[in-house]
C-alpha cells in the first residue's frame, strides 16, 4: 500500500511540474502564439513611415507576424515598382523594424496572391502545356509536307513528338478530355467500367507510328505513308501563358514550371534569394518563411522531362498514347481512361515533389519555413500537396461562401497526418459586403468554430499597408477582406481579443490532436477530400489522409493505426471505390493482418491504372476476395457502430449544441469547447476522460478554475458548463482525481440544478425566412428546409449552409429569421450567413450557483439566486447553504456627459439625458460621428451594496461596438463582446463614484455622413479611385470638408446608419459569496 501511495505521489508531482510551464504560458502566452496578419502592399504605394507606423501598431495590440503580399487591387499606381532597388530597400526596412519590435515576417514568394511567377521567369522555365496540329494524308504515297506548327505562347515552342495513326471512320471522342488530360482541374470518380465507343472510333495501339525522327526542325516531314487515310499529329509544348496575379505590372510575369525543379529554382533565384541576401543575418530569425497562396493560375500538363518521369513512375512509355490527350480513344475507353488516370497522377506527383517539395528545400537552406494554401485549380492531390508545407493553411470567410469552410478540415487533416505543428488560416476574409461592419466581437464565434475545425493560427485577412499617418480609414485592398488596420476605430481596443487568441493558439499548437477515425481519400488526382461531418456531430473526431500516407507511413501498434510522429487512430475507413491499385491494396492487407480495424463498404474489382494491365486487375480481385470475402474488412456498419463495438464512447457529448476539439499535451487532455451561438448555453458535457481532475481555463482572462462539480465513471467525466454568448473555454484534465471529493449534485429549494438534462421536445419550425434585410423580393421561405435540418438533429447550424438548396441573393449578406415552437412555447432566433443559429430554448444568463474549488481545498461559492441549496458530494457528504436575497440592482440613470473625439464633426461635448444611439441624435455631427466618445456620470453607491460577501457587477447593457471602462479614474478593463459586464467590486467606494466609459463605434456612419458632402476625388462608378487626388498627395485636407478618405467607397448617402455608442441600460447588481470547508 505504501508503495502504491508513493507511486501516486510521484505521478502527481511529475504531472504538477510538467504542467507549470503550460499554465504559465497560458496566462502569459509567448510571442510565437500570437495571431498574424496578411499585410497587403498596394500597387507600389509604400512609405517608410507607413511601414514603421503599421508594424508598431501591430506590435502594440498583440499581433505576432506579417505575411506580405503586394497586389494591384483597386488603387492607382504608386511610386515604388515591385522588386526595384527602392522596393528592396523598403523590404530591408520592414525586416529591420520587425526585428526591433519582435515581429516575424513571411514573404509571399512572388507579387500577387497566387502562384510563383515574375518577369524573371523565361518562357522555357514557365508552366507548359501540350499543343498540337492535325494533318490528314492518304496512302500509299510518298509524303513530303510541312507540318503546321502548333500555336506558341510567349514566342516559345518545342516539339515533343510526331505521331501517325489510321484515321478512324467515326469521331467519338473521350468526354471531358480537357479535364481528364489536365488542361484544367476537374475531379472524376472511378467507375467500375467506362462506356465504350463504337469500334469505328477506336485507334489500335499497334497502329500508332512514331514519326518524330522523320520531321526536321522546320516541320518538314518525309514519310512513305501506308495505304489508307492517316492522321498526323505534330505535338509540342508551349507556356500556358499563366502569370502571377493580381500583381502590379512591374512584378507580373510568367508562372514558373511547377513540374520541374529547374522552374522553381529560376523563380526563387529571381526574387526570394535576392531578398534573403538583402536581409543578411535576419534571414531565419525575423524573415522566417515564404508562402504559396491558394492556386489560381490554372493547370499545366507537360514539362521537358515528363516522358522519362512518366516511364519511371508508371512503368511504360506514354508516347504512343499521346493521341489520347487530343480526345482520341486508343485500344478502348478502358485503356484510354487508365492512361489518363496515370497522366494526372504523374502530374500531381511531379508538382508535389518538384515544386512544393523543392521550394521547401530551397527555403530551408536559408532557415525559412514554407507555408502553403494547398488547394485551387490545378491537378494535384490537395492533402499530399499540403504535406510538403511546413505550415499548411486554409481559409474561411465572414461573408457567405457555400463550401468556404471546407478547406479547414482538409488542411487540418494534412497537418495531423504529416506531423505539422501549425495549421494556419486566411482568417475572416470577405468581399465587399464586409464594408467596415466587422469587429472583434462580431467575428469571435466564427473564429472559435475555425479552432474547432483544427486551425491553430489565425492570419487575419487583411491588413492594407497605410502609407499615410493621418488618413482614415485610408488604404483598402480592393473589395477584399476584413478591414483590419491601425486606422480602424476600435484598433487600440483590440489587444484583449488578440490576447484571447494567443492563449487559444498557445494550447492548440501543442501536443497532439486526438482523433478516432482516419478516412482515406480515393487514389488519383486531382483530389480534394474531407472527413464526413456526421462523425464530428456524433462526438468523434476524424482526419482524412491521401493514399500515400497509408502506403508510406501508417503502422499498427497494439491495435491502433499509428503514424511516425505520434498520431494514432482506432479505425481506418476506406473510400467506396470500385478501383484501387494493387500496391495500395497489398498495403491494406498488411495492415489488416497486423490487427488494424478497417471499414470498407465496397470491394474494389479493378486497378485505375494502366500499369501492369491486365495482370493488375487479377491481383486486385484476389486480394479483395480475401479481405472482403472472408470478412476481414468490416462492411454494413457505420463508423459509430464499429467504435461502440470496440468499447470506444464518443470523445465529447453535450445535451446542447457546442463545438469542440481535443488535444493531448503530455499527460494532459485539453478540450476546447465553444458556444458559437448568440445566446447563453447551460449544458451537461461528457468527456472521454476518467481518473483526472477537470479544470476550466478561461482564455479571455487567463484565469484557471478548479472544477468542483463533476461526476466520473469508468471511462468518462461529466460536468456542467455555463457558457455566455460566443464564449469558449478549455477543459483541462491533467492531475489525478483519486483523492477528490467533488460535488455531484446541487439542489435549490429541493430541485436539481445540475445533471438534470432531458431530451428536448420536438422543435417545430413555424416560419423561417432567409434574405437580405428589408428585401422581400430576394427573401426565400426556408421553413421546410430548416425543419428537415432540425429533424435530423441539427439544432445549431451555420446559416450559409442553406445555400446548398439555392441562394436567393448570392454574394449578399442575408439574415435568417426563424419562429419556432417547443412544448407549446414560441421562440424566435435570427443570424446572418456566416454565423451559427441555434434553435433551442435560451438558458438563463447566469446559473443559480457557481462553485469553484480553491487551491487550499475549500469551495468558493457565488450565488446568483437566493434560496436553500443542498450540495451532495461523491463521498455522500451533504452541505446545506441558505442564501438570502442580494440587494436590489442599482440602475445607473440620469444624464451622461459625452465627449467626442475632436476633428470628426461632432460637438466637443453633448449631454445625453438618456442613453440613445448616436445615429438617432438630433445633431448631425453626432449622427454621423465615427470614432471614440467618452461617457461620464456620477454614481452614488450605498454602503449596503459594498458589504462583505458581495460581488458587484457593472452591466452596460448594449454597446456598439466596444467599451473601455474606468471607475474613479482607475481602469476596469475593455469589453469587446456581449455580455458587456464586469466585476467592479474592488473599484467602488461608498458614496459618489465616477463612471467613465469610452465607446468606439464603426466607420460606417462617418462615411455615410461624408456622402452628404460634395465629391473630392475622381472616382469610378464602383467607388474606386481613377487617380490620386492632388490634395492627398500634397498633404492637404479634403477641399470639400470630408472627414474620411478611403480608396474604395462602399457606402452611399442614403445608406442606413448603424447603431452606435452606449445604449444600455446600465446597472450595478450583486451576487453573494461564500467559502465552504
Amino acid at each position: 500500500m505504501f508503495r502504491v501511495l508513493v507511486c501516486l505521489f510521484v505521478f502527481a508531482l511529475s504531472g504538477w511540474t510538467a504542467a507549470q510551464p503550460l499554465e504559465a504560458g497560458f496566462r502569459n502566452p509567448p510571442d510565437w502564439a500570437r495571431p498574424w496578419v496578411y499585410w497587403f502592399w498596394l500597387n507600389g504605394n509604400i512609405t517608410r513611415e507607413g511601414i514603421t507606423a503599421d508594424l508598431e501598431a501591430m506590435q502594440r495590440v498583440g499581433i505576432g507576424g506579417v505575411l506580405i503580399m503586394e497586389v494591384d487591387q483597386g488603387v492607382p499606381l504608386g511610386p515604388v515598382p515591385f522588386a526595384s532597388p527602392q522596393w528592396r530597400d523598403l523590404f530591408k526596412h520592414v525586416v529591420s523594424e520587425a526585428h526591433r519590435l519582435g515581429l516575424e515576417v513571411n514573404m509571399n514568394n512572388d507579387a500577387g496572391w497566387c502562384g510563383s511567377g515574375g518577369p524573371w521567369v523565361p518562357p522555357d522555365k514557365a508552366m507548359q502545356k501540350l499543343v498540337w496540329t492535325e494533318t490528314q494524308v492518304t496512302g500509299p504515297a510518298h509524303v513530303e509536307i510541312i507540318l503546321p506548327k502548333p500555336p506558341a505562347i510567349a514566342g516559345y515552342y518545342r516539339d515533343v513528338a510526331v505521331l501517325a495513326f489510321p484515321t478512324p471512320a467515326g469521331d467519338t471522342r473521350i468526354p471531358d478530355i480537357v479535364g481528364k488530360a489536365a488542361f484544367v482541374r476537374q475531379e472524376f470518380t472511378l467507375p467500375a467500367s467506362y462506356p465504350e465507343p463504337d469500334t469505328s472510333s477506336i485507334v489500335r495501339y499497334e497502329n500508332v507510328i512514331n514519326l518524330t525522327s522523320f520531321m526536321k526542325e522546320d516541320g518538314a516531314l518525309t514519310w512513305d505513308a501506308p495505304e489508307g487515310r492517316w492522321t498526323i499529329l505534330r505535338i509540342g509544348h508551349t507556356p500556358t501563358g499563366a502569370m502571377n496575379a493580381p500583381s502590379p505590372a512591374s512584378g507580373r510575369g510568367l508562372e514558373c514550371d511547377k513540374l520541374s525543379k529547374e522552374g522553381i529554382e529560376a523563380h526563387f533565384a529571381g526574387f526570394m534569394a535576392k531578398l534573403i541576401s538583402d536581409v543578411g543575418e535576419l534571414s531565419g530569425k525575423t524573415l522566417v518563411a515564404t508562402h504559396i497562396d491558394s492556386w489560381e493560375v490554372g493547370s499545366q500538363n507537360w514539362t521537358p522531362r515528363f516522358r522519362e518521369e512518366f516511364r519511371r513512375r508508371r512503368g511504360y512509355d506514354p508516347l504512343p498514347y499521346l493521341p489520347i490527350i487530343t480526345g482520341r480513344v486508343i485500344e478502348s475507353a478502358e485503356v484510354s481512361e487508365r492512361f489518363l488516370w496515370d497522366w494526372r497522377q504523374t502530374i500531381s506527383e511531379l508538382l508535389i515533389e518538384n515544386y512544393a517539395g523543392h521550394l521547401r528545400t530551397l527555403a530551408r537552406r536559408h532557415g525559412l519555413r514554407l507555408s502553403i494554401e494547398a488547394y485551387g485549380d490545378c491537378v494535384f492531390d490537395d492533402m499530399a500537396y499540403a504535406g510538403r508545407a511546413d505550415e499548411p493553411m486554409a481559409e474561411f470567410w465572414t461573408t457567405p461562401r457555400l463550401g468556404g469552410g471546407t478547406t479547414l478540415p482538409a488542411m487540418a487533416s494534412a497537418a495531423h497526418v504529416y506531423g505539422k505543428r501549425v495549421v494556419g488560416a486566411e482568417a475572416f476574409t470577405a468581399d465587399s459586403a464586409e464594408r467596415w461592419l466587422h469587429h472583434p466581437g462580431s467575428i469571435k464565434s466564427l473564429g472559435d468554430w475555425a479552432f474547432c475545425q483544427g486551425i491553430n493560427r489565425f492570419v487575419f485577412h487583411r491588413y492594407a499597408l497605410q502609407p499615410w499617418k493621418d488618413r482614415r480609414p485610408g488604404m483598402s485592398m480592393g473589395p477584399w477582406g476584413l478591414h483590419y488596420e491601425r486606422t480602424q476605430t476600435w484598433w487600440e481596443y483590440s489587444k484583449p481579443w488578440h490576447r484571447y487568441l494567443a492563449r487559444c493558439q498557445y494550447l492548440l499548437q501543442q501536443g497532439m490532436p486526438v482523433a478516432d477515425v482516419l478516412f482515406m481519400a480515393p487514389e488519383g488526382a486531382p483530389r480534394s477530400f474531407i472527413p464526413p461531418a456526421s462523425v464530428k456531430q456524433s462526438g468523434y473526431s476524424a482526419d482524412a489522409c491521401p493514399a500515400e500516407v497509408v502506403l508510406r507511413d501508417l503502422q499498427v501498434k497494439n491495435g491502433r493505426l499509428t503514424l511516425p510522429h505520434g498520431m494514432s487512430y482506432r479505425v481506418l475507413v476506406l473510400p467506396a471505390v470500385e478501383r484501387m491499385t494493387p500496391r495500395l491494396l497489398r498495403r491494406i492487407k498488411q495492415l489488416v493482418d497486423a490487427g488494424a480495424v478497417i471499414i470498407g463498404e465496397t470491394a474494389p474489382a479493378k486497378s485505375p491504372s494502366l500499369s501492369d494491365y491486365p495482370r493488375c486487375d487479377a491481383e486486385v480481385r484476389t486480394i479483395a476476395a480475401e479481405l472482403w470475402g472472408k470478412g476481414k474488412i468490416i462492411r454494413g456498419k457505420s463508423v459509430q457502430q464499429v467504435l461502440a463495438s470496440l468499447g470506444v464512447p464518443p470523445d465529447f457529448r453535450s445535451d446542447r449544441p457546442l463545438e469542440f476539439t481535443h488535444r493531448r499535451i503530455g499527460n494532459a487532455d485539453v478540450y476546447f469547447i465553444a458556444n458559437t451561438s448568440d445566446r447563453t448555453v447551460s449544458a451537461t458535457c461528457t468527456f472521454r476522460v476518467s481518473g483526472k481532475r477537470p479544470e476550466i481555463w478561461h482564455p479571455e482572462t487567463g484565469r484557471i478554475e478548479q472544477v468542483a462539480v463533476y461526476r466520473q465513471g469508468r471511462q468518462e467525466t461529466q460536468l456542467p458548463l455555463h457558457l455566455k454568448p460566443s464564449e469558449s473555454v478549455f477543459v483541462v484534465f491533467r492531475t489525478p482525481s483519486l483523492r477528490d471529493d467533488p460535488v455531484v449534485q446541487v439542489k435549490r429549494n429541493g430541485r436539481g440544478v445540475y445533471f438534470i438534462s432531458a431530451p428536448l421536445s420536438r422543435v417545430r419550425i413555424r416560419r423561417a425566412l432567409w434574405g437580405p434585410e428589408g428585401d422581400s423580393a430576394r427573401t426565400k421561405d426556408v421553413t421546410t428546409q430548416v425543419q428537415r435540418m432540425v429533424d435530423g438533429g441539427r439544432l445549431a447550424f451555420t446559416v450559409a449552409e442553406l445555400a446548398s438548396e439555392g441562394d436567393p441573393a448570392f454574394g449578399v449578406v442575408k439574415t435568417l429569421r426563424v419562429e419556432y415552437e417547443i412544448a407549446g412555447k414560441v421562440y424566435t432566433a435570427s443570424a446572418i450567413d456566416p454565423d451559427t443559429i441555434t434553435l433551442y430554448p435560451p438558458s438563463d444568463p447566469d446559473p443559480p450557483l457557481k462553485i469553484e474549488k480553491l487551491p487550499d481545498g475549500k469551495l468558493h461559492v457565488e450565488a446568483f439566486r437566493h434560496g436553500d441549496y443542498e450540495l451532495v458530494f461523491r463521498s455522500g457528504r451533504v452541505r446545506r447553504l441558505r442564501v438570502s436575497p442580494s440587494p436590489s440592482a442599482l440602475p445607473v440613470k440620469g444624464a451622461w456627459r459625452v465627449r467626442f473625439a475632436p476633428g470628426w464633426g461632432a460637438p466637443s461635448e453633448v449631454v445625453f439625458p438618456e442613453l440613445i444611439s448616436w445615429s438617432e441624435h438630433a445633431h448631425s455631427g453626432v449622427r454621423y460621428f465615427s470614432g471614440t466618445a467618452t461617457y461620464r456620470t456620477p454614481v452614488r453607491i450605498p454602503a449596503s451594496l459594498l458589504q462583505s460577501g458581495l460581488r458587484i457587477y457593472l452591466d452596460l447593457g448594449r454597446v456598439e461596438v466596444v467599451a473601455s471602462v474606468h471607475i474613479n479614474g482607475k481602469p476596469a478593463g475593455v469589453l469587446w463582446k456581449p455580455p458587456f459586464r464586469m466585476d467592479v467590486t474592488r473599484l467602488l467606494r461608498p458614496g459618489e463614484n465616477l463612471l467613465e466609459v469610452q465607446v468606439a463605434n464603426l466607420w460606417v456612419n462617418r462615411m455615410i455622413g461624408d456622402e452628404q458632402l460634395p465629391e473630392d476625388s475622381n472616382r469610378n462608378p464602383e467607388g474606386t479611385l481613377r487617380e490620386w487626388p492632388a490634395w492627398l498627395l500634397e498633404g492637404r485636407p479634403s477641399p470639400t470638408g470630408r472627414y474620411t478618405f478611403t480608396t474604395w467607397r462602399l457606402w452611399h448617402k442614403d445608406s442606413p446608419l448603424q447603431p452606435s455608442g452606449l445604449l444600455g441600460p446600465v446597472r450595478l447588481y450583486s451576487t453573494r459569496l461564500f467559502t465552504l470547508q
